[in-house]
């Protein structure tokens, strides 16, 4: 019988545990990266502006709205899992200059070697810890920082301290702005507290969720954009994608931002915590 061949699962130990890209049998060029059972990415190499996490989408958005259509951009990206959203800006923005950074040189690894970054894109990928390359690159570089770094499916402590973004806010050009993507539960403490950090660094911050989430019904994705300049934040045009998305969410701002935030504790080196597990059976 003829018909197209079946794709198989590629397995491999990393540095961080076991990874796996899984292919969909439904979707041909479409992949799933789990590490140690976590998804980490989802990634279609034949359309990389197809994203299929609702996260993902939501910095996309980012992305789309802080420049003109195809204008370049200098992103750096903390975190590289399957490097779907280097792929991603390379597609939608020829030109960019994009530097991922990402601990774990046996992921970059196996994920260069399964699914190749696309010729002439300028993406470097290095192995390092996201804290000491902020800390070791040279400020005003970037027009956009996003925040996408996770170790058992955690946002490490290390990198949830105002010492922290305080050194990745220098890396911002005039206008940049700082994503972060982080994950949260019941009560949203590691969310509120992150996001009134940043308040601490920056004069404008926006949070995105899907509501079932900012009401603490469930565990789920929650991104902060920031920017050190009032009204540079595409504040309506990330509306609109965010309650048009296939799982809506709401855009909190202004007041209340600060609502949703009072009584949070700003997380310094001394007192910053890793983000809640994800609870068991999510995924």
């Amino acid at each position: 019988m003829g018909g197209r061949k079946r794709v198989t699962s590629t397995v491999a130990q990393v540095d961080g545990g076991v990874a796996e890209l899984c292919p969909d049998d439904g979707r041909p060029g479409r992949w799933t990266l789990l590490l140690d059972g976590y998804p980490q990415s989802a990634l279609d190499v034949e359309d990389p502006r197809r994203l299929d996490f609702e996260y993902m989408r939501r910095i996309a958005s980012v992305l789309d709205a802080m420049a003109p259509p195809g204008a370049p951009l200098s992103v750096l990206h903390l975190g590289g899992g399957a490097l779907t959203l280097p792929r991603y800006v390379a597609a939608t923005r020829p030109g960019s200059a994009q530097r991922v950074v990402e601990r774990d040189a046996a992921l970059i690894d196996f994920v260069r070697r399964e699914l190749p970054l696309p010729r002439g894109a300028d993406i470097r990928v290095r192995a390092a810890d996201a804290r000491e390359a902020v800390e070791s690159l040279a400020p005003g570089r970037f027009d956009l920082v996003i925040a996408d770094v996770y170790a058992g499916a955690r946002v490490p402590a290390h990198l949830a301290s105002l010492e922290f973004l305080t050194a990745a806010a220098r890396l911002l050009r005039p206008g940049g702005l700082y994503v972060a993507n982080l994950a949260d539960g019941s009560g949203l403490a590691f969310a509120r507290g992150q996001a009134a950090t940043l308040r601490r660094v920056y004069g404008d911050l926006v949070l995105l969720a899907e509501p079932s989430v900012l009401r603490g019904r469930r565990f789920g994705n929650v991104v902060l954009v920031a920017s050190a300049e009032a009204g540079r934040i595409p504040q309506a045009p990330l509306a609109r994608a965010a309650a048009a998305d296939p799982f809506p969410a709401r855009l909190v701002s202004g007041d209340d931002l600060i609502r949703l935030i009072a009584g949070a504790a700003v997380a310094t080196d001394a007192t910053a915590v890793a983000s809640p597990s994800p609870p068991a059976g999510l995924f």
